[in-house]
């Protein structure tokens, strides 16, 4: 399987007792919904596939789960902190009116101010907010995506026009 053909879900944080039960973290926002009877770790670039023996989904999005072919520690250790992948298959349908921030990723980000920033490589979940990556002159810079920001979400030509505070950017640029 390639990355085209797979959605990230999350990662695994760590492992639970000497069995082969790991944590997951889950930072798809639909975490609920999915059928889970494989997932596809990254290991080195390739998706590896790993069958589900068994999981619980927990509200705080994680979950623990046990693996096929996989009943000891030492066989799972190797899976530390790797992204987890499904197939694009097995995507949860969602209504029309749906969007979420993480669907930003891939749209071009035009800010009024400053014009073409790049197109939106990463948007990253943290407690209080999305924030979103660009490469800007030649420089990864981080802003947060919030209403107070956001002018439009152009779905359609997939831009988001945004009105960042002034001096923003200075701090990743100035050397």
């Amino acid at each position: 399987m390639k990355h085209e053909e797979a959605f990230y879900i999350g990662y695994i944080t760590k492992t639970k007792g000497l069995k082969g039960e790991v944590q997951v973290f889950f930072e798809f926002e639909e975490y609920e919904q999915l059928e889970m009877d494989i997932v596809f770790a990254d290991i080195n670039g390739k998706l590896v596939p790993y069958f589900i023996a068994s999981h619980k989904i927990y509200p705080n999005k994680t979950g623990l789960f046990y693996f096929d072919d996989a009943d000891h520690i030492d066989k799972v250790q190797p899976l530390l902190k790797k992204k987890l992948y499904m197939p694009i298959d097995k995507m949860p349908e969602r209504g029309e009116d749906e969007f979420f921030y993480t669907d930003l990723k891939g749209f071009m980000a035009v800010d009024e101010t400053l014009g073409e920033l790049g197109k939106i490589l990463e948007v990253i979940e943290y407690p209080q907010q999305f924030v979103a990556t660009v490469k800007y002159q030649e420089t990864e810079i981080l802003f947060p995506l919030n209403e107070d920001f956001i002018v439009e979400i152009d779905e359609e030509e997939k831009i988001l026009t945004l009105d960042l505070p002034e001096g923003l950017l200075d701090v990743y640029l100035e050397n």
